[in-house]
């Protein structure tokens, strides 16, 4: 069997606050040092790999000696949302922030939404997304309109009941929507967001669907795949790409079964990547500041993390990372501008590398590239060579 890497984003897992954290008002921000200091905190591989090693992090236990080699990410996009850090993470850097809408969207956008669906639209402002669907559920139950909103990131998002609008019809809003919002008005996301139940027992379902923008130019999965390479997408990974570059995707319904996806899919014969995206640490725990939960996702993921190292075959190469923060004890709800920890190991990679901080999470699409020996036209540098074994 040919190479494999398995890029995993724990989304949101942000390791401090980055060099230029005071621009996004989120100088103190740190979501490790929030979670680790939960009695519900247990990562005893993700230590050995030396994520307390990193620079930068001072406290915790570090290993002795890491079996994995370990960096300090700086992003170097202009954000702090889940499209730019994958997009870097895949090697590309965005200079110009995505528009975002603290006051809502224009009314020539809400117009063009209502005429192309047939409903009207409720809302329209910057809302929590938990607490929009218990002050607006009702109303939409009873007219059927859409309740639109947005947040901090660069997002439109539509909430609506199951039972008023079904999901393939909330779907294709979405994708008209995301027709509507190009351009100047070009959002990173249209997110779709089903929900259930009765006031005031509102539940966000597990059918949330992102409508991305596709990327400006190439990233990691299109290289490889036009190179015939195997591009394998797990979790949302294929909404943030718009499915471009990626073979072969399967959609999951929280970290849990996103790891044991990733799991079953080792013992898959294919050769190039297994993108990985755990969207739970960030859309449950961390917009919602609840750090025991965040802490006991991380146990959690670390636990399965130990079943997928011991599984892992001789040319199996593992990279874990995050694309921005979401500090859950920040006085906030939103993202948090983080520097994000690198951890790689595998039988062809070297134990106690420390790579210090890179200047761009594209460096890690850039080392997937000479990983597999294809020319790197992405933005970032390879430090593959510093880390892999002698032949």
């Amino acid at each position: 069997m040919g190479k494999r890497v398995f890029l995993i984003v724990m989304d949101s897992f942000g390791i401090g606050a980055a060099a230029d954290a005071e621009k996004y008002n989120d100088a103190n921000s740190n979501t490790l040092k929030a979670v680790y200091k939960s009695k519900y905190f247990d990562a005893p591989n993700l230590i050995r790999l030396g994520l307390f090693n990193i620079e930068g992090v001072d406290f915790g236990q570090k290993a002795d000696t890491p079996t994995g080699c370990f960096a300090r990410m700086q992003e170097l996009s202009a954000a702090k949302d889940t499209t730019y850090g994958h997009w870097e993470i895949a090697g590309i850097i965005s200079k110009k922030p995505m528009p975002t809408y603290p006051s809502g969207f224009s009314d020539e956008i809400i117009k063009k939404l209502e005429s192309v669906t047939g409903r009207k639209c409720l809302c329209n402002k910057p809302y929590s997304g938990i607490q929009v669907i218990l002050d607006y559920g009702e109303e939409h139950i009873k007219s059927g309109n859409l309740i639109v909103y947005t947040s901090a990131d660069s997002v439109m998002q539509i909430a609506a009941h199951e039972s008023v609008i079904s999901l393939p019809e909330l779907y294709e809003i979405c994708q008209k929507a995301r027709e509507i919002m190009q351009g100047e008005d070009g959002v990173g996301r249209i997110i779709a967001r089903p929900f259930v139940g009765r006031f005031p027992n509102f539940v966000r379902t597990q059918n949330r669907r992102d409508f991305s923008l596709p990327p400006p130019k190439d990233t990691i999965l299109d290289l490889l795949d036009k190179k015939g390479y195997d591009t394998i997408a797990v979790g949302k990974i294929s909404d943030i790409f718009s499915g471009r570059g990626i073979d072969e995707s399967i959609h999951t319904s929280n970290n849990f079964d996103g790891m044991q996806q990733t799991i079953k899919y080792q013992d898959k014969r294919f050769e190039g990547i297994c993108f990985v995206n755990l969207v739970d640490f960030d859309s449950i725990y961390g917009h919602r500041n609840n750090v025991d939960g965040y802490a006991a996702a991380v146990s959690e993921f670390d636990t399965q993390l130990g079943e997928f190292i011991d599984n892992m075959q001789k040319n199996d190469i593992l990279i874990i990372t995050a694309d921005h923060g979401c500090d859950p004890s920040h006085s906030s709800t939103d993202h948090t501008r983080e520097y994000t920890p690198m951890l790689i190991v595998g039988d062809s990679v070297k134990s106690n590398v420390d790579l210090k901080t890179r200047e761009g999470f594209c460096d890690i699409g850039s080392s997937v590239c000479e990983i597999f020996g294809i020319e790197n036209t992405l933005d970032g540098k390879s430090f593959w060579s510093q880390v892999k074994k002698d032949d």
